[in-house]
């Protein structure tokens, strides 16, 4: 089978509008997985015993799960055990991120709070500053600037992840893909163009990211 350059044009918009929904998917999931994250890892931190362990308990039954599991388990499962509850592909897609990459955040967030040297967390006290205030104010901005490279990874990898939601029939790229293959029976143009727009969103994600930690002076 010769490549058929010709069937790659008719399908960009097509593709453009799936990659539209991945990115907002991406996005709109990982801000509710940073909130998640910070939450859970500053519990696995500073928490007393059981908001540790309730936090524990959420990051390794997550991240012991394959995330095709949860959106399938989250769109298809809970309907079912509590029939009030509706949730379309969309909301799906994002909850699935949400809860998915805050599992991951939440240890990327405890090891950037570990890693920042006791000594500032002392002096903070010795300034006057209570508990919260000293890790609010003094621990928390540094670890953010610790954060940010391994926070960035986890955005690429949930773009990617998005992909999975191929089988709740969520409208993003990799469906779009599909749909536009069931037409033309063109897999090998389609999946090109498709894998190449996934390749061109995280290359320009990668360049942004290295221009901000060069700018933060994160080495």
């Amino acid at each position: 089978m010769q490549f058929d350059w010709s069937v790659i044009w008719p399908a960009i918009p097509i593709l453009l509008d799936g990659a539209k929904m991945t990115l907002w998917i991406s996005v709109l999931g990982l801000a509710g997985g940073i909130v998640i994250g910070l939450l859970a890892g500053l519990a696995r931190t500073y928490g007393g015993w059981i908001s540790n362990h309730i936090a524990l308990v959420f990051i390794e039954v997550i991240r012991g799960t394959p995330i095709v599991v949860q959106v399938m388990y989250i769109y298809f499962a809970l309907p079912m055990a509590f029939p009030d509850i509706r949730i379309d592909t969309f909301s799906a897609a994002v909850i699935t991120i949400m809860i998915n990459s805050g599992a991951y955040i939440a240890e990327i967030t405890r090891g950037s709070v570990l890693s920042i040297h006791k000594g500032f967390s002392e002096a903070g006290l010795a300034l006057g500053l209570s508990r919260r205030e000293t890790i609010r104010h003094v621990i928390m901005p540094l670890a953010v600037r610790r954060m940010l490279p391994a926070l960035g990874n986890q955005l690429i990898i949930s773009i990617k992840d998005t992909s999975l939601f191929i089988v709740i029939g969520a409208a993003e790229l990799t469906r779009s893909g599909q749909e536009i293959i069931a037409g033309n029976f063109r897999a090998l143009e389609i999946w090109t163009a498709v894998g190449v727009i996934y390749l061109i969103i995280t290359q320009v994600l990668n360049i942004v990211l290295r221009i901000l930690e060069r700018r933060m002076k994160i080495l």
